[in-house]
């Protein structure tokens, strides 16, 4: 069996080495065969030189440079792309996920699963960070209806049929496991040990939950519609054009049978409105159903997981 190890870079070089050192350490315990490929996302600090001396030390060592730092989520995309492995496991790279915790990893999905995922329950990471953190479980909880306690902890180890099922764009790797939850993959997670950042600075930030809440709708948006979005579009058309029509009656009787005037009052515009808003929306539907079958055409993709077959 062979293990990929996937590990997103951005400045941290004094964390290079002792990482490089600790999952070496793993690694030989469960002598299995592995590689552990470093994805610099455009590091202007040492971190990439760091890297290639250990890659002289180690062949098992690969490299993939960016040439400008295109986010997290870009970079383990690229990793898991290249990635050879039975199984590939991701995890920061600023020394906060503990490599003793791959074993256990390792052991739970041979029980079956197709993704296990981290939950640090012992996060050692400033309050306001938890608490953004927190704030984006408890949405993900309404919105997405996740179960898991910690989705956004890199460190998760993946089956390669899991990872060929995985497209990830934008910032999509905080919604790792509601993407593959969505391909019905079977997905746990077991808890694992969170470390106090020794060097470097977090690279996380207050814009980073604005994207991941405009990332949390699009998916959502993917999750319910993506094979039949006229029943989005659609839905909310017939809606707004139902109420224009009803405040369009009101506003009929009340000028034929009442004699009241009705060309000065906003409720008239506002009629008009939601019955114009109403077509548009199914407009709308009517293309968007037509680029979603032209998207699956062209990926030469299906809107379904197939688990396997026989014949």
């Amino acid at each position: 069996m062979k293990l990929s190890i996937v590990l997103p870079i951005y400045n941290e070089e004094l964390n290079i080495k002792p990482l490089y050192n600790s999952l070496k350490s793993v690694l030989n315990y469960m002598k299995y065969k592995y590689e552990i490929i470093y994805v610099d996302d455009g590091s202007t600090d040492n971190s990439l030189n760091y890297v290639k001396d250990l890659r002289k030390k180690d062949k098992n060592v690969k490299i993939i440079k960016f040439r400008k730092n295109f986010g997290q989520t870009a970079a383990l995309d690229a990793g898991l792309k290249y990635a050879t492995g039975d199984y590939m496991i991701i995890l920061d790279a600023d020394l906060q996920n503990d490599p003793k915790d791959i074993p256990r990893l390792i052991h739970k999905i041979k029980e079956g699963y197709d993704l296990v995922v981290g939950w640090r329950y012992d996060r050692k990471d400033p309050f306001f960070k938890k608490l953004s953190s927190s704030c984006a479980r408890l949405l993900k909880r309404l919105i997405l209806k996740e179960e898991i306690h910690d989705p956004g902890c890199t460190l998760k180890i993946f089956t390669k049929e899991a990872v060929r099922g995985l497209k990830l764009h934008g910032e999509m790797h905080r919604y790792i496991t509601a993407l593959l939850k969505l391909k019905g993959y079977k997905i746990t997670e077991i808890k694992v040990r969170h470390l106090s950042r020794l060097h470097g600075k977090t690279k996380y930030s207050s814009k980073r939950l604005i994207k991941g809440f405009l990332d949390l709708l699009i998916l959502k948006f993917w999750m319910d519609y993506s094979t039949r979005p006229i029943h989005f579009f659609g839905g909310l058309g017939i809606l707004f054009s139902l109420i224009g029509f009803i405040l369009g009656i009101y506003l009929l009787i009340d000028k034929f049978i009442f004699n009241q005037l009705i060309g000065n009052r906003p409720l008239l515009l506002f009629s008009v409105l939601l019955i114009i808003l109403g077509f548009l929306l199914l407009i709308f539907g009517f293309l968007a159903d037509i680029m979603v079958k032209i998207y699956y055409n062209q990926k030469n993709e299906e809107p379904y997981s197939i688990e396997y077959k026989k014949f």
